[in-house]
């Protein structure tokens, strides 16, 4: 199959890429399940925009800094904040339905979120990405110029020495996919290719990500030689719904921007219903997310518990039905009626700060290959992710990474090879990807999750380079499936994760370290670049 551009992901990041670039290319959109089943659709407080005359880009900027621990780049996170106003445009032109507020300068209601100095979160409800998603869906759906590829996944990217081609540079030429219903491989020839696949929170055994969030793009773009950063900043979002029934349901940071408490739960003994945050951050429930997910950690560790709670019962419920119609729907499912009742909340990974490096038009390194999203690194997020910065970087690269390959002319595409299976056979045994699968998500969620140590590290590189062979060992020598390709994928981005954790001496953002409790007086990004190209021959 041969396009203009072959986008990979169709989560807002993807979606707004192909929207911008639609009219004048012929667009692939390859989902690996249905359009909506990313983490956009997941996203439930809003997008942050400076959109009042009370705001300003500036404050903006500061929020995004402080929140990032130093780690941001300035001049990155200015470019995407003062293109904020312009995204939110174009999304309303598009139709997505944010909340009315009739008072309002602008006619929408806007909400603040922790770390925010001031209300600037437009959000539709308390389900955000379900809105724009959904909206972007139909357009998408509608587009002569778009072919949506769903339930397809991708493999790895082809690069122009592997075909042959010695124009003295390497470049992306296109990718290899599954069609997951079939198994055929195919192969997708494209003058520019974007990876917008979302994070890695699947790596963790608890996260508030959708089971697609297998870190794709990361692990492919790092196998084709491309440089990825700041890793090791993985941030946890402090409250996910505790319940056994309740799967990765995200509790919306927006509840702690309209009052809500973290208390000690009732099993806390005599403090039973104390807040805590005050005594770890003087912006208590409003402190940025990494701080907010340590205390958390800190009170059921110190105090042996499985959860703390989430008190908004103060609001009245007219305006809780109103304002979180989601949460509260879901919480009342399991018999929590947050009218009434505080809501059990446990943190659990959320975003992953890094990933492949891009400049503020989503190229990467290798030429012809972009990535958007959660999958990219810009400097935005530094070394913690301000509250709704995430959607607002989707539509602002999007459409930088848009007209960047817009400006370009589309290169004419050579004959690629086809997937060569002929070496292969069936697994016998499904039971090794399971185990292995199981295996890693819990030993990161042990040796690498909110609070670190070089010696909890190091016992998970070990346990990742073993994984590693037995995993390039089977991927040689059985027919690939979307558990082999995502469990591939997770063990490359584990990798990752834990040499950026292991290159970092000190404590910083969302990496925390009980051997560097210390922050360094500069902040540098942690950067990895492949020795050489990981991209070892196919099948």
């Amino acid at each position: 199959m041969k396009f203009d551009v072959a986008i990979v992901g169709s989560g807002l990041a993807g979606l707004s890429v192909a929207l911008h670039l639609a009219e004048n290319r012929k667009i692939a959109v390859i989902s690996k399940r249905a359009l909506r089943d990313g983490a956009s659709d997941w996203a439930q407080g809003g997008i942050a925009a400076v959109l009042d005359s009370t705001d300003s880009y500036d404050e903006h900027v500061a929020d995004t800094l402080i929140a990032g621990a130093g780690l941001c780049d300035e001049a990155a996170t200015r470019y995407i904040v003062e293109n904020g106003r312009h995204a939110i445009d174009w999304l309303i032109a598009q139709g997505v339905p944010f909340t009315r507020d009739e008072n309002a300068e602008l006619g929408y209601h806007l909400t603040r979120e922790g770390g925010h100095s001031q209300r600037r979160i437009i959000h539709a409800a308390d389900a955000t990405g379900h809105a724009v998603q959904l909206t972007l869906e139909q357009k998408v759906r509608a587009h002569p110029n778009i072919t949506l590829l769903e339930n397809h996944i991708a493999i790895d990217l082809i690069k122009s020495d592997r075909v042959g081609l010695k124009d003295g540079s390497a470049r992306c030429l296109g990718l290899y996919v599954q069609d997951v219903n079939t198994g055929k491989v195919i192969t997708i020839a494209a003058g520019h290719t974007v990876l917008a696949t979302g994070g890695a929170g699947k790596v963790y055994l608890y996260t508030t990500n959708p089971d697609t969030a297998t870190g794709d793009g990361i692990a492919m773009a790092w196998r084709a030689g491309c440089s990825v950063a700041n890793m090791e900043f993985i941030q946890f979002h402090p409250t996910c719904l505790y319940h056994p029934y309740a799967k990765s349901f995200l509790i919306s940071e927006a509840v702690r921007g309209e009052g809500g408490l973290l208390k000690l739960p009732a099993n806390a003994g005599n403090a039973a219903g104390q807040r805590f945050m005050p005594a770890h951050d003087e912006r208590g429930e409003l402190a940025p997310r990494d701080i907010v997910a340590r205390a958390i950690d800190f009170e059921m560790k110190k105090r042996g518990l499985d959860h703390v709670d989430l008190d908004i019962t103060h609001q009245s419920p007219e305006f809780l039905k109103e304002h979180f119609p989601t949460i509260y729907a879901r919480c009342l499912e399991f018999g929590i009626d947050i009218t009434r009742q505080p809501i059990p909340v446990v943190p659990a990974a959320h975003y992953t700060c890094g990933g492949v490096m891009t400049d503020l038009a989503g190229r990467t390194d290798l030429a012809g290959l972009y990535a958007v999203g959660e999958t990219a690194c810009t400097g935005l997020h530094g070394a913690n992710r301000l509250a709704s910065n995430s959607l607002l970087e989707c539509v602002v690269l999007g459409r930088a990474a848009a007209l960047d390959i817009e400006q370009q002319k589309v290169p004419a595409a050579p004959v690629l090879p086809a997937w060569d299976e002929s070496r292969v056979t069936d697994a016998d045994e499904e039971v090794v990807i399971t185990q292995n699968w199981d295996e890693l998500r819990r030993f990161m969620w042990n040796f690498v999750s909110i609070v670190r140590t070089t010696k909890r590290l190091e016992r998970a590189q070990h346990r990742i380079r073993l994984l590693k062979e037995e995993i390039d060992e089977y991927y040689a020598n059985f027919r690939i499936t979307r558990d082999l390709l995502e469990l591939r994928n997770l063990v490359d981005v584990a990798s990752l994760i834990v040499n950026s954790a292991l290159s970092r001496h000190e404590s910083r953002g969302l990496h925390y370290s009980l051997d560097f409790p210390d922050t360094l007086p500069t902040a540098l990004p942690t950067i990895l670049k492949p020795v050489k190209s990981e991209n070892k021959k196919l099948n």
